[in-house]
Parts: C-alpha cells; sequence; structure tokens
C-alpha cells in the first residue's frame, strides 16, 4: 500500500503547530496503524528528520495509551484503539489526517502527544476503596447481587484512553469519570466514599476544564470498550443522591 499521511507536528506545548505531508510505501495490510507510524518514523530517521512523536504502551488494546484522532475519529474509522486497528481498513492511495486529541483539559507536549494526567487527578480524588491491608479475604466473604457484579464489570472496562473526550464537541470528560464511580458505587468495597466519590470526582473534573455534557452520544460511539451512555445518567443520580444528603 502507498498512503499520504497529513501528521499534525508541534514541537512542544508553547510551539505553533501546524499539518506536515508524507508520504509511506510498501506498508502491509495486515500493519496494525502503529506500526505503519513505525515505518514512517525509521524513514524519517534515515533522512535526518526528528521523528513523529505519539504515545503507545501495551499494544494489545489494554492500556490506552494510543492516543490519535485519525481522518477525524478517535481511534480511526473502527471500534477500538488506535494499536488494533489495520491498515487493512484503509485502501491503496488513501490520504490519511492524524491529529492528536483535541481538547482544553488535554494540552499537546509534542506533536501527537498530549498530557492527560487531568484523568489522573480525577481518580485521585476519589477513584478509590477504603480497605484493611493484610491477607486478600476470601472471594465470596461479601456477596455481590449478580446484577451489580456485571454493572460494576462493565463500567471496569474502560482503560481511561481519553477517546470520550476527544470526541465530545465539548471535551466533556463525563463517560470516563462517570465509568470510574459507578465501578465502585455499587460494589460493598465501594460502599464508604459513595457520596464523597462521586462529588470529589465530578468537582475535580469540573476543575479541571472539561467541558460539560450535553449527551450527543458521540462518546459512548467512540469509545473503544463499549461504555454506555446510561452510564452518565447513573452518576447524574448518584451526584443528586449526595448533593442531597450533604445538604440534609
Amino acid at each position: 500500500m502507498r498512503l499520504t499521511l497529513r501528521v499534525w507536528r508541534q514541537r512542544d506545548a508553547g510551539a505553533p503547530g501546524a499539518m506536515a505531508t508524507y508520504e509511506v510505501d510498501g506498508i502491509s495490510p495486515d500493519m496494525s496503524f502503529l506500526e505503519m507510524l513505525d515505518t514512517l518514523n525509521e524513514e524519517l530517521i534515515l533522512r535526518g528528520d526528528d521523528p513523529v512523536a505519539f504515545d503507545h504502551d501495551c499494544r494489545e488494546g489494554i492500556c490506552g495509551a494510543c492516543s490519535l484522532v485519525i481522518n477525524g475519529d478517535a481511534h480511526g474509522p473502527e471500534r477500538t484503539t488506535t494499536c488494533q486497528l489495520h491498515m487493512r481498513s484503509f485502501r491503496d492511495g488513501d490520504t490519511i489526517d492524524v491529529e492528536p486529541w483535541r481538547a482544553a483539559a488535554f494540552p499537546v507536549i509534542r506533536d501527537l502527544v498530549v498530557d492527560r494526567t487531568a484523568f489522573d487527578r480525577i481518580i485521585q480524588a476519589g477513584g478509590y476503596i477504603t480497605a484493611p491491608t493484610g491477607a486478600a479475604p476470601e472471594a465470596h466473604a461479601a456477596p455481590v447481587p449478580k446484577p451489580d457484579a456485571d454493572f460494576a464489570f462493565e463500567h471496569a472496562e474502560c482503560i481511561g484512553c481519553g477517546a470520550c473526550v476527544a470526541a465530545c464537541p465539548n471535551g466533556s470528560a463525563m463517560l470516563f469519570t462517570s465509568a470510574k464511580v459507578n465501578h465502585l458505587g455499587v460494589l460493598p468495597q465501594g460502599a464508604p466514599e459513595r457520596e464523597s466519590r462521586v462529588l470529589d470526582m465530578v468537582a475535580t473534573m469540573d476543575d479541571e476544564g472539561f467541558g460539560g455534557c450535553t449527551l450527543t452520544g458521540e462518546c459512548a460511539t467512540a469509545c473503544p470498550k463499549g461504555i454506555p451512555l446510561p452510564s452518565i445518567a447513573a452518576m447524574n443520580r448518584e451526584w443528586l443522591r449526595a448533593q442531597r444528603r450533604a445538604r440534609s
């Protein structure tokens, strides 16, 4: 395959950025998108040019580090992570635009790499449980109703990639935050912080500069792990309940 790549290049957070055009040839349809970028970088290095900086880690669709907007879609045209997107999703001769996540709360560090530590601060605000140290308890010591377990597991699948923020026209982090709140909120281990968790995490989310949610649904469409849109409504109910309890 021969492809034309239009890639966002930006030296650092304070420098202006622009799209740069590159031609790559000999791309196998079985390559992942990141392997294709590796091929581009090898050619750039051989020419004495700076390689394109981009985030990646596990390359197994687990960690969510591969944060790219491809032809306007977070993670590309398939509902998967960028590392699991293969070049057979494109056609020979295609022009592909590659950009970083676009959100005020995710400033660009260099090229396609953005600072997503705002997510870490949301987790630090309440994404934990109070638990005694020592040996692990017996697995069946705390019975959990199956609907609650299924609900928790569904939301625990969130890998914190940020595709929901990149896809949202408002740059909202509501889907990410709701997944973390709902994951712990229905489990007995998460009960001690249930109310403070949702209040603190939502407040931190707002402080980080993420946009408001208008339920356009783009976040759930882009989520590679299928976190459902009703997750946001469930968190809103938790937040209202905690607000009422805090005022009483």
